[in-house]
């Protein structure tokens, strides 16, 4: 009760105010979420929301979350199949569509919702689901998926529908149920030696009412989970029949190309249509109120066109912000370092900075509409397509229930895709509307892409620490702009004196969420320089995080690991180095060793990545494995190379040539390992991002003696004297 959240508290009176739950002597009266189906469920042969059973022993399991890369469907459907005691052979994974009913139900359970009480674990589901079919939330993200809707729900959706098949064989050989066994899709009376398949058995089966509180298994008894089932996104991307938004076409379809203003706030003033409107293939331009959209039929053409036009855009008085007058407000924010205790033997300043960031996924923002009247068809990619589909319908000014929205398989997400950073819907449903009824496929450029994104914050933090004469920590305090929050600054180490204060300054850059959130900057910040607190104190860098971490066994394992992994201590040669990080986001605990070389000319070689992972358990081992691998890998790029940067109001970058990523023959090896702990289900999309920052930049400190403390790592030459 201790760790009962004001976000909890907050999820069940909303419940109760909203009359779905009510509490009598300790119980909670709410329906089961995975309880909620169709009217016609036992025709259909669905016996919860997410789980179909037809005839012929198909199972569906339908996903409320999108396909980005990430496995996450086939996670899911696994701890779903593991429960019901399903084939997996037949089992068949989908995208729940864009309904109400599929709204996202456990956002609070995996943001601390382990720490609801059991007794009103169903209410504050239910109330959240409400809350979320409310404001159109069917999300992906924050690494919630698995220990959201997976643990809390699509077990017990499992489980359910486990006991109602058991329940109806039991009715039909007048047994009990308890003498009757599930596995592999077929349940079996061993005493009469009578087996049915699940198909045989759904449609009675669903007439049953769905247990509440079905039991759930033993970890130990798992054959689904905790192995490396292949993904079942996989085969269509590499035989190429996997679609995309990018790749969806219609009869009759137009193709758009748009110019946004440059400058954020901005507003067409003028445009002279003339020279595109005489070209080939062009139907139609379109003056939006921030920007002009050229519809031909094909988009070269489109894009020809409208290379042709010289509009003209305000600048909504921002035309004198640039990235230089962005980090002097930021200095000034921070005003002097926070103080250390006196009487300290030595005291440890340092200043940190890191950039915007652009999300740069590899498909770039794409969205097909079709306007008629006062309905619209909607095709497109998104983390959310329940607020996607509020974003289209508020834009064209109708009724939400009269907009369809198909989502496709996400090229790329990290953030982009989230809920509140539609504005590629809300152009192309504005566009597709003035060509009414005629679908038209509007595609953003790279350009477009990287020039208007929801920018991962620029961020500064200044840092002073204390140590006595032996070498212990004293304090470790910071200011920091550019955002933050508990879990970003959070510092697992034994000092008696630590704090992080918050400095505003405003600017007009519009900030989004980007992989791992506000842990990317406050990781390098706080790790490096617990690393400059290491060495300042003559310390080696990994004993000195491992002397501060008695109180968190979970921390220490995980740097343990990393250092043994990595052959932490063993000599190097010349010019080569290890750093070492430990971070925790998203209830995961990831701790990175990389081992970098140096070459005298200043060229950096990124040699090997060893991670150590603690997310709880994990679900499919080469996905978790494959997401680990991903997340450094992006955020290797951003450490390295990536830097959004403003002028006269707007964004300087506009490809990969000026925002380049690393290339394979750049990446590293990486190293993974998962440490299984009695935690909760923690992320894996987010968490292997925060450490890998300051481990490079520490492994480049051991391997030069040259302190990285500004992002990305390119700016500083690593020549040495």
């Amino acid at each position: 009760m201790n760790k009962w959240t004001r976000r909890t508290f907050i999820g069940a009176g909303t419940v109760a105010g909203g009359g779905f739950l009510l509490g009598v002597a300790g119980f909670t009266f709410a329906p089961g979420r995975h309880s909620l189906v169709a009217a016609d469920a036992a025709a259909k042969g669905q016996l919860t929301t997410w789980i179909t059973i037809t005839p012929n022993n198909q199972i569906t399991i339908l996903i409320p979350h999108c396909e980005m890369g990430q496995g996450t469907p086939t996670a899911l459907a696994m701890m779903a199949a593991e429960e019901l005691e399903a084939d997996w052979a037949l089992v068949h994974v989908e995208e729940a569509p864009a309904l109400d009913a599929y709204a996202n139900g456990y956002i609070i359970r995996a943001m601390g919702g382990g720490y609801v009480p059991a007794v009103l674990g169903r209410g504050v589901d239910y109330g959240a689901y409400k809350m979320a079919e409310w404001f159109g939330l069917m999300v992906t993200g924050g690494s919630t998926a698995v220990r959201g809707t997976g643990e809390f729900g699509m077990r017990v959706a499992g489980a359910a529908a486990r006991e109602m098949l058991l329940a109806a064989a039991a009715r039909q050989w007048d047994v009990r149920a308890a003498e009757c066994v599930a596995k592999g899709s077929r349940v079996t009376h061993a005493a009469s030696g009578r087996s049915r398949s699940f198909g045989e058995l759904a449609a009675v089966a669903a007439t049953q009412s769905v247990p509440t509180s079905p039991a759930l298994k033993d970890p130990a008894s798992f054959t689904i989970r905790r192995t490396s089932l292949p993904r079942r996104d996989l085969p269509s991307k590499v035989d190429g029949t996997a679609k995309y938004a990018i790749d969806f076409t219609t009869a009759g379809m137009l193709y758009a190309a748009v110019e946004i203003a440059p400058v954020q706030g901005g507003k067409l003033v003028a445009v002279d249509i003339a020279p595109a409107e005489s070209m080939p293939g062009v139907k139609k331009v379109v003056k939006l109120d921030e920007a002009v959209a050229v519809v031909a039929d094909s988009f070269w053409r489109a894009r020809r066109a409208l290379a042709a036009l010289k509009p003209e855009f305000s600048d909504a008085g921002h035309g004198a912000v640039s990235t230089a007058s962005i980090f002097a407000a930021f200095e000034t924010a921070l005003g002097a370092p926070p103080g250390v205790p006196t009487g300290a033997a030595k005291v440890v300043t340092a200043d940190y900075r890191a950039p915007f960031l652009a999300h740069a996924t590899m498909e770039p923002m794409v969205c097909t509409a079709k306007v008629d009247g006062d309905r619209a068809e909607v095709w497109t990619g998104v983390q959310d397509p329940l607020n996607a589909r509020s974003v289209a319908a508020k834009a064209l000014g109708i009724d939400v229930e009269n907009v369809r929205l198909t989502n496709f398989l996400l090229g790329g997400g990290f953030g982009r895709r989230l809920p509140f950073t539609f504005d590629y819907v809300d152009l192309a449903v504005r566009v597709a509307k003035a060509m009414s009824p005629v679908p038209v496929k509007t595609i953003w450029t790279r350009e477009n892409d990287i020039q208007h994104d929801y920018y991962r914050p620029a961020a500064m933090s200044r840092h002073a620490g204390a140590l006595d004469a032996d070498g212990v920590p004293l304090a470790a305090h910071s200011n920091y702009t550019g955002g933050g929050n508990r879990e970003a600054v959070f510092m697992p180490y034994a000092i008696a004196e630590m704090a992080a204060a918050e400095k505003k300054a405003d600017h007009p850059i519009r900030p989004g969420q980007w992989r791992s959130v506000l842990n990317s900057q406050h990781g390098f910040f706080k790790e490096s320089f617990i690393d400059e607190m290491a060495i300042a104190a003559g310390k080696d860098p990994f004993e000195f995080r491992r002397g501060l971490l008695a109180g968190q066994p979970r921390f220490k394992a995980a740097l343990e690991k990393a250092a043994a992994m990595s052959g932490w201590g063993t000599p190097l040669p010349p010019g080569e180095g290890r750093g070492i990080a430990v971070c925790e986001s998203f209830g995961s605990i990831v701790a990175e060793v990389v081992h970098v070389a140096v070459f005298p000319t200043g060229r950096l070689k990124v040699l090997h990545v060893y991670a150590a992972v603690d997310c709880g358990d994990v679900v499919n081992i080469d996905s978790a494995t494959a997401q680990v691998e991903g997340g450094i890998i992006y955020a290797l790029s951003a450490a390295l190379l990536s830097e959004i940067t403003i002028a006269q109001g707007r964004i300087v970058e506009t490809n990969f040539r000026d925002y380049p990523m690393i290339h394979i023959a750049d990446a590293p090896q990486v190293s993974t390992a998962f440490i299984r702990s009695d935690a909760p289900l923690g992320g894996l999309g987010e968490p292997p991002v925060p450490p890998l920052a300051p481990a490079l930049a520490n492994a480049i400190h051991a391997a030069t003696g040259i302190r990285i403390r500004e992002l990305p790592i390119r700016k500083t030459p690593l020549t040495r004297a």
